[in-house]
């Protein structure tokens, strides 16, 4: 579903509230008080902030943002969802210095902070229970890492910032989940991997000695060797190959060098959650208005 960024709900507050509201609530006001569902009043007048709603019930005050990152905040509703659209609308995010020259903020901390909630709105906490293990029975799962820094000829006065390594998961054909990792060998990939991908999965990988022993608890493992320039092959009519994460690997970096040029070590979960969820909903509407607390 595209959206054109002229649209009413990305510069008028009435228009962004009644859109936000329409998702948000499609069968009318939910209290989160109570959970009285169609039982509220909207408060008017000049000293009523935007979209507030009293509920019948319990009396008590509420809006729809409520249980979502845009709760308690003083951005404008029309800002959030513009926000929003850009960041998960570009295909390499988009930087918090942009957000703070398009949105017209007072500062660039706004912008940051905003755009870090929405990457928390992105998150994928509980993948078992949002969107179980990837793969499954007659399903392709491909793993492989990488490792994100600059380079040493890059830096003319002070040395290359420490390199971080990311390990990633894609579902052939459907989801994919990544994680930074403290390090690139069993003790880290083992429990990401066999808590994200399903037994019954064939697993690909690359040759690494690691991958060959965890490998044995899935239906299949199929291995590629890079280090005899060996990147894709047939077997029994299909491809095996990690091009899935080194595709994904691809944008990830795109994104890294050339919109944020720098994610510190604290952040990156953050990110790599910005990137995940872009490619799971790449066919799916343009942003999350209705993104649950995080």
């Amino acid at each position: 579903m595209s959206i054109d960024i002229t649209d009413s709900i990305f510069n008028d507050e009435a228009a962004a509230w009644a859109h936000f509201e329409a998702i948000r609530w499609p069968n009318g006001p939910v209290c989160p008080h109570c959970g009285v569902i169609g039982a509220a009043d909207k408060i008017n007048g000049g000293t009523a902030r935007a979209g507030l709603y009293r509920c019948h019930e319990c009396v008590k005050q509420f809006t729809a943002t409520v249980g979502t990152v845009y709760e308690r905040s003083h951005i404008p509703m029309h800002k959030w969802l513009l926000a929003t659209h850009l960041m998960c609308s570009g295909k390499k995010g988009i930087s918090a210095h942009q957000l703070f020259r398009m949105l017209g903020f007072g500062s660039y901390r706004t912008a940051w902070f905003m755009a870090h909630r929405i990457r928390e709105a992105m998150t994928d906490i509980e993948p078992n229970k949002t969107g179980g293990p990837l793969g499954g029975t007659d399903k392709i799962v491909e793993a492989d890492e990488t490792v994100v820094g600059g380079k040493a000829k890059n830096r003319a006065y002070r040395d290359p910032a420490p390199k971080k390594m990311v390990a990633t998961l894609v579902e052939r054909g459907g989801r994919v989940r990544s994680k930074h990792v403290a390090a690139i060998n069993s003790k880290t990939l083992r429990p990401f991997v066999m808590k994200n991908v399903s037994r019954k999965s064939t697993l690909n990988t690359d040759e690494a000695s690691y991958y060959v022993r965890m490998g044995r608890e899935f239906a299949g493992h199929h291995a590629v060797d890079h280090s005899r320039g060996e990147y894709a092959y047939k077997l029994d009519g299909r491809t095996v190959t990690v091009n899935g994460p080194e595709n994904y690997f691809s944008i990830f970096k795109r994104g890294v060098y050339g919109v944020y040029h720098s994610i510190s070590e604290a952040h990156l979960h953050r990110y790599l959650a910005e990137f995940d969820f872009r490619y799971n909903n790449r066919s799916k509407r343009a942003y999350p208005v209705n993104a649950d607390t995080r």
